[in-house]
């Protein structure tokens, strides 16, 4: 019997499995495919954790038990605001050690400059008579003579102070009633910033951020979080997230990696470079590894795990805790805990990365930190409490509970035609040896070897870890630069991915986890070669067009509302 409160995609699953276990028994399940007949597909295998249905994998208990434990949820409504709102204090590292608002002041950010960014605006959190003249500039040709407020760095701060950026929370710290960033009020951030958009009633800056209504749920995939961070005073603050150089060594894209002596000028130069930090990305890992990944979808939460490309975290508040504890206040890096985890991380050069960050802090006057407001007495390490802190359960529960209750976006309109066909192909292509045709369904729960995922990978050792984490190691390219020292190992799984919910993708613009591809098509198109990440293809291009035409329709039914 489920405890209450935990997700019911359990039961779901459970049938799933129940029929995975008839079909072992009876003889009639694939355990491995064999190579279709039509030369136009190329195969794929299937692997031993779970057996390949009609419409998807179905995954063995021992696999779902390791995977998806399931989630308690609470409030829904209360979920809202802590989603869009909630900083537990962190709006102290974002103004007292990153320096934000007063980068923003220091350089004159206008709402132009933001939207260029990435940044959305929430039009209706913005006061009546500013709203009804920025609507009326951007129906404009957005000169400075025609559209002033959008060329007014005093405007881009009334927004900030109304919290209409979405994802930037400004905070009243002096008490006295009214919010204001420039008068000492401090700025924070929320998870919103990379999981909102909005409807884009008002307006659409091409490749940036949008403004009208917030839609909270699908990746910001316009997002330039390098440029963003890059506008802080001192940027250098988020050290342990960016690509260090340490033992004389440096992984990530850029050919050289930062030290702990690099100057604000050099840091903001490797945030604002595309190339080293793509646009629609956030380096969630602190391991001075390069490794930004693409913004992932916060939507039907209830449907995906586990959670985080590596599969690290099976439990979904534990991977929030671990945003809200590390990601969002990074000084919890330059404690003992801090320390300790690094070191539990890579044994090789935990250490060295923590010594630098501490001094950078120093260097740079960074004092009176953590400021996130959690307990300590969690477990170091672990993927709930990486640096031993936890924030208000009851807060994240309640997010849980909102996270799961967004509805998918739409699916695009495509030909019915061709979306039947891309369905065949899809099937036929064995694409449901690891993932579903309904996407109404939850998403196997299950990682796939990342030597199956991407055949060219050849790594190499650089440290040892304690059983059973899995040694740290690299390969030449990005695909697993995010896996060099987090993955799901720590819980006793195979190092590998997890797999995405496949929905929202007429709207995506970067595709694996490493943005290293840059549509559907180039995705299934074999001129990609046999040995780079996720080589399965299809060499017909109509057949292809098709397969794409299915993906790009598919969207799944608003969920079960949860508690108010």
């Amino acid at each position: 019997m489920l405890t209450p409160g935990i997700r019911r995609s359990r039961t779901a699953r459970s049938f799933q499995i129940a029929c995975g276990a008839v079909a072992l028994l009876s003889g009639t399940a694939y355990v491995q495919n064999s190579r279709p007949a039509k030369p136009n597909y190329v195969a794929i295998t299937a692997e031993n954790d779970a057996v390949r249905g009609e419409n998807g994998p179905i995954v063995n208990l021992a696999t779902l038990r390791r995977n998806d434990p399931g989630h308690q949820s609470g409030n829904r409504g209360r979920g809202q605001q802590v989603f869009r709102f909630e900083t537990f204090g962190n709006e102290r590292f974002w103004t007292e050690a990153m320096r934000l608002p007063q980068g923003m002041m220091a350089k004159k950010i206008t709402i132009r400059q933001a939207l260029k960014e990435g940044l959305m605006l929430d039009i209706e959190a913005v006061e009546p008579k500013m709203r009804a003249a920025l609507v009326k500039e951007f129906k404009t040709d957005l000169s400075p003579q025609r559209a002033p407020l959008l060329h007014d760095p005093k405007a881009t701060l009334k927004v900030v102070n109304a919290n209409a950026f979405v994802g930037l929370v400004a905070v009243d710290t002096n008490h006295d009633g009214v919010t204001r960033v420039e008068a000492g009020d401090k700025l924070g951030v929320a998870c919103a910033i990379c999981h909102t958009t909005t409807n884009q009633a008002v307006y659409s800056e091409p490749g940036g951020g949008s403004v009208g209504k917030r839609i909270d749920g699908p990746g910001n995939f316009n997002l330039n979080m390098g440029a963003l961070l890059a506008v802080a005073d001192n940027s250098r603050a988020y050290y342990p997230n960016l690509q260090a150089q340490l033992g004389g060594k440096t992984i990530g894209r850029a050919p050289k990696g930062l030290t702990k002596d690099s100057t604000e000028a050099e840091v903001d130069a490797y945030l604002k470079n595309p190339r080293f930090y793509p646009r629609g990305t956030f380096d969630d890992t602190s391991d001075g590894v390069g490794n930004p990944i693409v913004n992932v979808a916060f939507f039907r939460t209830d449907l995906s795990a586990p959670f985080a490309s590596s599969g690290a975290f099976n439990v979904l508040d534990h991977i929030a805790n671990a945003s809200y504890t590390v990601n969002l206040d990074l000084t919890t890096i330059a404690t003992p805990e801090g320390r300790k985890f690094l070191m539990m991380s890579n044994p090789k050069s935990g250490d060295e990365l923590w010594r630098n960050y501490v001094a950078i802090l120093k260097a740079t006057g960074v004092k009176g930190y953590p400021y996130v407001k959690a307990k300590l007495g969690g477990k170091v390490g672990d993927p709930r409490t990486p640096t031993g802190r936890l924030v208000d359960q009851q807060k994240l529960l309640d997010m849980n509970a909102y996270t799961d209750s967004l509805p998918s976006p739409r699916g695009a309109v495509v030909s019915a035609v061709s979306a039947a066909s891309g369905r065949k192909v899809f099937k036929e292509q064995q694409c449901i040896s690891c993932h579903n045709v309904d996407q109404n369904k939850p998403v196997p729960p299950r990682l796939i070897d990342i030597h199956r995922v991407w055949p060219g990978y050849r790594p190499t050792v650089i440290a040892q870890r304690m059983w059973p984490k899995s040694p740290v190691q690299n390969a030449p390219g990005t695909f697993d630069d995010k896996a060099v020292t987090e993955d799901a190992s720590g819980r006793r799984e195979k190092r590998g991915f997890a797999l995405p919910l496949l929905l929202d993708l007429a709207r995506k613009p970067i595709f694996l986890h490493d943005a290293s591809v840059h549509s559907l098509d180039e995705l299934l198109d074999p001129k990609r070669g046999a040995q780079s990440p996720h080589p399965f293809y299809v060499r017909e291009a109509s057949q292809r067009k098709a397969l794409v035409d299915f993906l790009r329709s598919l969207e799944a039914r608003k969920p079960r509302q949860a508690a108010r």
